[in-house]
């Protein structure tokens, strides 16, 4: 039987010589397993390190064990994901959230407090997430927007929607676990039920990996749906059909946010200016790759 010490080297060792995932930090992953079975801090593990696990417990870290060093992602093995000021809950039916979608999250931000004080502004301000998945961009965009439009005695509203039943689902319980049951979120082939609505900004993390891209091989795109990753047309049919729609439901001068892979953001854009959008721009995200392009109607 193994102490918590024990078992956290036993645990770095096994996932160091049997995974040879380059982004997997073996220290890390072996101290976030523990603290999820036990349900300790690590604080609490290192200063009781001398602590026996039991077998039961035991038994529950090897099978958890197992899946990481099988690749899973830490995310699906604990059901959560950080992001932006949030904790989501996550599945193997939705993307997991990355860091990089915070930048689009930052974009939209921003601009959303340039439309409050623009001439434009009606006195409502209404947001689109296409594709939303766990809710994470509509979410943390309405975890800063919903205090400062109560301040200010705006109107505010959010929607999120998704063409998977099972992700429409998993985001309203993100909703209700992070006190955001204002967003609304339903289930639409993009703007399929949207009807008649019209929006100040609609963002968009949709499928832009080609079908036949190497990389859906590795890592933890194996165990992500592909129906969330791929599109047609070399991974642009889904990005150019929001382009292309888009229009119909905003409101006049508003904006579409949509990130995309790294070395897309040229034929995104010239995408924007076949259909004669306006002040078109790509953003760059923290490893300095292009990664949201956005134009205004």
């Amino acid at each position: 039987m193994m102490n918590y010490q024990q078992w956290l080297a036993f645990a770095e060792k096994e996932l160091a010589q049997n995974n040879n995932d380059p982004f997997l930090n073996p220290k890390t992953d072996a101290n976030l397993l523990l603290q999820f079975v036990t349900q300790k801090s690590k604080a609490q593990i290192f200063a009781f390190a001398e602590t026996l696990l039991d077998e039961k417990t035991q038994q529950k870290l090897t099978a958890l064990l197992t899946r990481r060093i099988n690749g899973e992602p830490m995310a699906y093995i604990l059901g959560e994901k950080e992001f932006w000021s949030l904790t989501l809950e996550v599945s193997p039916a939705t993307l997991i959230p990355r860091p990089d979608t915070e930048i689009l999250v930052e974009k939209a931000l921003a601009l959303a407090t340039q439309r409050l004080n623009s001439a434009q502004f009606d006195g409502s301000l209404a947001i689109l997430d296409l594709g939303t998945g766990t809710g994470a961009i509509i979410l943390a965009l309405s975890a800063e927007l919903i205090p400062l439009t109560e301040q200010k005695q705006i109107r505010f509203s959010a929607l999120g929607v998704d063409c998977l039943p099972a992700a429409v689902e998993l985001a309203k319980r993100n909703a209700v676990r992070n006190r955001l049951t204002q967003v609304e979120f339903l289930c639409s082939d993009w703007f399929s039920q949207i009807g008649g609505r019209k929006f100040d900004l609609i963002v968009s993390n949709p499928p832009y990996i080609d079908e036949g891209d190497e990389h859906l091989k590795q890592g933890d795109v194996r165990f992500e749906p592909l129906s969330a990753l791929t599109a047609k047309e070399q991974g642009y049919a889904d990005l150019r059909h929001i382009i292309e729609q888009a229009e119909h439901y905003l409101k006049p001068q508003g904006w579409l946010l949509l990130e995309h892979g790294w070395q897309q953001g040229e034929k995104v854009r010239s995408i924007f200016a076949e259909n004669l959008w306006q002040s078109i721009e790509t953003v760059r995200d923290y490893g300095d790759n292009e990664r949201v392009s956005l134009a205004r109607l």
